[in-house]
Formats: C-alpha cells, sequence, structure tokens
C-alpha cells in the first residue's frame, strides 16, 4: 500500500500522477526499504547500526580519524539504503526517488508527497 499526495484531485487523476504513483510501488517491491526519508528512523535502530560498524572498523586496525570516517561513509550509506526518497530509482541510477518525484512535482506545477507505505508478505 502507497500513500502519495497532490494538491488537487485533477493532478491526482492524471496519468503522470498514476506513473509516478506505479514507479514509486515498483521501487518499494524491489529495494524494500523501510522508512520514507530519513527523520523516520528512529535512534536504536541507528545506534544500534552504528555499534556494528564501529565494531567491524576496530577490526581494520586503522588510524582513529581514518576509523571515523569510515563509520560516517557506512552509517550515511546504511541511511540512504533504507530510506525511500534516498534510494537510486531502480530504472535509472543516476537519480534517486526523490529527483524522480521532483520531475514530476515539475511536470504537474503540484507538490508531490510520499506519506506512508506498507509491504505485505505473504
Amino acid at each position: 500500500m502507497l500513500e502519495i499526495n497532490c494538491e488537487t484531485d485533477f493532478v491526482a487523476r492524471g496519468e503522470d500522477f498514476k506513473t509516478l504513483a506505479h514507479e514509486i510501488c515498483l521501487q518499494i517491491a524491489g529495494m524494500r526499504p523501510s522508512y520514507v526519508k530519513e527523520e523516520e528512523i528512529p535512534e536504536d535502530i541507528i545506534g544500534k547500526e552504528k555499534a556494528m560498524i564501529e565494531e567491524q572498523a576496530k577490526e581494520m586496525n586503522k588510524p582513529a580519524e581514518i576509523v571515523e570516517g569510515i563509520i560516517k561513509g557506512k552509517l550515511e550509506k546504511f541511511k540512504k539504503d533504507i530510506c525511500l526518497v534516498n534510494q537510486l530509482w531502480i530504472k535509472d541510477d543516476t537519480k534517486t526517488i526523490q529527483v524522480l518525484i521532483n520531475e514530476y512535482i515539475a511536470k504537474t506545477g503540484e507538490n508531490i508527497v510520499v506519506k506512508r507505505f506498507v509491504i505485505y508478505e505473504f
């Protein structure tokens, strides 16, 4: 299930909006994000991931400043991988989903926002 909002019924019923919703659904099915955006990630999830990355980085026997850079980089990659709007689009890996949404915003002239999604598993 996907909840994606725009400002008017006219745009919501248009082919462009339906196409965008379809593309986002394909992205969710293919890449299985956990959150729409980074701000939604609970601190405890980030903390656990950071602790695991720190443990891996310590085993590398590198200087502290390099370890910090590794931790920061891997944590950013983790956030991008689990957040829908930050993921690279599966059909064009030069764009993120947010860039795709922005293109449709420019096309329709209305603000478009992904509110939430649910992945059903059987």
